[in-house]
């Protein structure tokens, strides 16, 4: 049970990294402007609450991911902070991966790899047995043609005796 929780934990620090790098930008640049977290949330007429927990990077007291990016865009130009910086950091969280995941992806690619070259294979080996017995046949009526009219010929000797 206790490893669920800290698994939790570390799942919510990971997803809330990148709000917490923004909330400490706009942190520095609001107490270098010497404002209050009451001052600029209420130029900005947003809840000190908010203004305070972007800047503490906790999520679970802001509504919705939309509404923390207007906030946070609003916010970064209030204070004059490179806007497209701090969105491009919202860019930068990863989605977590899951080895398991990973291992069954990989598993399902190399059995359909196989089963590919296998089909290949086979298309191979059916083409070199149709393409021999077709080379037979193709011999084998060569080869009777040719015969019939050698023994359809008179030899030259016969020829020239009738002469």
């Amino acid at each position: 049970m206790d490893e669920i929780k800290s698994n939790k934990l570390d799942k919510n620090s990971k997803n809330n990294s990148s709000l917490k790098r923004i909330g400490n930008f706009i942190k520095e640049a609001r107490i270098s402007r010497n404002q209050t977290v009451e001052e600029l949330a209420s130029d900005l007429k947003i809840g000190a609450h908010q203004l305070k927990a972007i800047e503490e990077g906790n999520e679970d007291l802001l509504p919705e991911k939309v509404f923390i990016k207007a906030m946070v865009r609003r916010i970064s130009e209030k204070l004059k902070i490179d806007t497209e910086f701090i969105m491009s950091e919202f860019k930068t969280e990863r989605k977590e991966v899951k080895v398991e995941e990973i291992v069954q992806e990989v598993s399902i690619k190399a059995k359909q790899k196989r089963s590919t070259k296998n089909q290949n294979s086979m298309r191979v080996t059916v083409f070199i047995l149709i393409s021999g017995i077709l080379g037979l046949l193709a011999s084998s009526l060569i080869f009777n043609i040719f015969s019939n009219s050698f023994q359809n010929q008179m030899p030259k000797q016969e020829i020239i005796k009738k002469n």
